[in-house]
């Protein structure tokens, strides 16, 4: 492994942040403590990222535009355990995976509603804007969250979207129109409206449309021979629109409604192999969902939610080639999908909660193949879960059922798939008069093949069973206020142990490649998360973070293998973040360091699949004007500020320094 530019500069950082931070702790008059003294919970509903069984992190809006992120994408690279898989450029697909343990295991909630793709079992979140997002957080393992859907309770992780809800004061409408632009074509308006609509009812609407030619330079390396060339089908063109509509009926409980749509036509550039730099794949996407929740709590113990979801997602591929006999491959998939989750929250006594949630889902698949399987499901998903929780101790338990069944139209049905997944964790404040906490957690989870998985062409086997996965979780946290010098300090530090069995690859048979239960992988590894804020004279203020990963994830299946104990594919050892917000009266400026290390294309460590490290940096400058009620917000950013030439995904190049310039009128 080679040595990273900037890691020493990022674990120095993190030493003195740490090392400070005991020091200055040191000095506390520890009998002065008060355990809600405003550090744990800061913001509208912000979660505690310190006090939790299981790992937690958050992004508040504040810290959004602090950083001056502008891409969901970008957020999620702030936390400590994941892996955004990037294949270039402004509409490049970027998927999830948390701790190696793969995209298909990560769940996306929006607005307390899972994203669901049947066909592919993983979510593009370059689909979702930042722009009206109050919250982004991340949880690994058992959440302390036990009122939740069913089907979070059903990944190893999940990466929680919370939409902004109005908030009106004396006015009764909201509204702000932003502007973005940048390299490579960006342009990107976006229209923002909340309305109150009488005492009890309000509504929002939100839309937005990226377009981009993604004809970004990149360094092609053949050899000896080293050429400079532009990124070719890279372009997007993509229109977002939301409406939500709010009902608060004080005791009579809370009502909430979403509608959302989605259209992107782009190109699939491809990758880049010795001259190779043409490519004629397009990809169309087009997505529509309503969803509805409603909750009301009844009395001080008992709290009843129910939600429904329709979902329907369309996809047209296109590719042409010589390579076709027909001269193209076009391939169209349609899918349906309808959920609904009902729960009950009962607190029998203070410090003791028991919820029960059951979720079904009916989805279905159908395309252009001929004689295809056009395969449906039924999911039936109940979780029970209990959690007690006093100023010192929060432990947390859960049991999960999970039944499903398919049924298609041509082929084989493959059998039933059934499963208990027990889940616990546990936080325990050791010292009365110290925010100093020790946490743990288990979690044993699947995950069910896919239709992909099942069903596609020749490569599908419906004698799949679900992937294993099994979490261990022991960290360490600690947060304090260390007088006027420092307003917070928090650390967190993890160990984990995680082993994937029945892991679904695709292995080559006699004549083609065929989809196996024939994985098992060995991961260990830690997390370690800083963040600290200092003010400073003259209304100024330094906000320090920084993050650390790393990951042994290793193949364990089989000991005569050239690959036994190599890193598993786009996984590397070492990884982190480094951020440093300077806020002002003049003008506000953020820095942002990433660092990721040597990974492998392939399942066998050689040079030949080594994909090199890299470090991204990027800075940004914002200032924001009030006048006469109106907002006025001006941001500028350089990505790659050095230039990088990077691949995320082998043979995808990323693009190198670029700008993006935003403004942003609000009322």
């Amino acid at each position: 492994m080679r040595d990273l530019l900037g890691m020493r500069w990022l674990c120095a950082l993190c030493v003195w942040l740490l090392t400070s931070g005991i020091v200055s702790a040191q000095r506390i008059d520890t009998t002065a403590y008060h355990e809600l003294s405003g550090v744990e919970v800061v913001e509208k509903a912000r979660p505690s990222v310190s006090r939790v069984g299981a790992p937690l992190q958050v992004m508040s809006r504040a810290s959004i535009e602090r950083l001056g992120v502008q891409e969901l994408s970008e957020a999620v690279k702030r936390f400590s355990g994941v892996t955004v898989q990037d294949y270039g450029g402004i509409g490049g697909l970027k998927t999830v995976s948390v701790r190696s343990l793969g995209a298909k295991h990560t769940a996306v909630s929006y607005d307390g509603v899972t994203v669901t793709d049947a066909q592919s079992g993983q979510v593009d979140i370059s689909r979702f804007s930042l722009d009206n997002v109050e919250m982004v957080s991340l949880s690994i393992g058992q959440s302390d969250d036990i009122f939740q859907t069913a089907r979070v309770y059903a990944s190893a992780g999940a990466l929680n979207i919370q939409t902004g809800k109005p908030s009106f004061g004396e006015k009764s409408f909201n509204a702000y129109v932003k502007m973005k632009g940048g390299s490579f074509g960006l342009f990107n308006p976006v229209l923002h409206y909340d309305q109150r609509l009488g005492k009890r009812w309000s509504a929002s609407l939100h839309g937005d449309f990226t377009r981009a030619d993604g004809r970004y330079p990149y360094t092609l390396v053949n050899g000896d021979l080293v050429t400079r060339e532009k990124r070719k089908n890279s372009d997007i063109q993509s229109y977002h629109l939301e409406g939500n509509l709010f009902g608060d009926f004080g005791k009579g409980g809370e009502f909430t409604f979403k509608a959302y749509y989605f259209d992107s036509e782009r190109g699939l550039p491809g990758s880049v192999r010795l001259y190779n730099t043409n490519t004629s794949e397009r990809l169309w996407d087009n997505n529509f969902f309503v969803q509805s929740g409603y909750t009301n709590r009844l009395n001080e113990r008992f709290t009843v939610r129910a939600l429904v979801k329709y979902n329907y997602a369309f996809t047209r591929y296109l590719d042409v080639s010589d390579k076709y006999a027909a001269g193209q491959q076009l391939d169209l998939n349609t899918q349906h999908e309808y959920y609904g989750s009902v729960g009950a929250l009962y607190t029998p006594m203070e410090r003791f909660s028991v919820a029960l949630t059951t979720d079904l889902t009916r989805s279905r698949l159908s395309n252009n193949y001929v004689s295809g399987p056009n395969p449906k499901r039924f999911d039936s998903r109940s979780v029970l879960a209990a959690q007690y929780k006093d100023s010192r101790l929060t432990a947390t338990a859960s049991l999960l059922g999970t039944y499903i069944t398919d049924k298609v139209e041509q082929g084989d049905t493959p059998a039933d798939k059934k499963r208990l997944s027990p889940a616990v964790s546990l936080s325990w404040r050791p010292f009365a008069e110290s925010t100093f906490r020790v946490r743990a957690s288990y979690k044993d989870i699947i995950r069910v093949p896919t239709f992909t998985d099942l069903y596609y062409l020749r490569m599908g086997n419906t004698n799949l069973t679900p992937e294993k996965a099994t979490q261990f979780d022991l960290g360490l946290t600690w947060s304090a206020s260390c007088g006027e010098w420092l307003r917070h300090l928090d650390i967190t530090v993890d160990g984990y142990y995680n082993w994937v069995k029945d892991k679904i690859v695709a292995m080559p048979t006699m004549y083609i490649w065929r989809m196996m239960n024939m994985g098992e992988v060995d991961i260990k590894g830690a997390d370690v998360n800083l963040s600290a804020e200092f003010p400073l004279p003259y209304r100024m203020g330094l906000v320090l973070s920084g993050t650390y990963s790393y990951q042994y994830a290793v193949d364990i299946t089989d000991p005569d293998a050239k690959n036994y104990k190599d890193q598993i594919p786009y996984t590397p050892r070492h990884s982190g973040t480094a951020t440093v917000a300077w806020e002002n009266p003049w003008v506000n400026v953020s820095y942002i360091l990433t660092a990721v290390g040597d990974r492998y294309a392939l399942p066998q460590n050689i040079d030949a699949n080594r994909i090199d490290s890299y470090v991204e940096q990027s800075l940004s400058l914002n200032r924001e004007f009030r006048f006469r009620g109106f907002g006025l917000r001006l941001q500028g950013e350089i990505l790659n500020l050095a230039d990088v030439n990077y691949d995320v995904i082998q043979y995808y190049p990323m693009p190198g320094r670029s700008w993006r310039l935003s403004i942003c009128l609000s009322y």
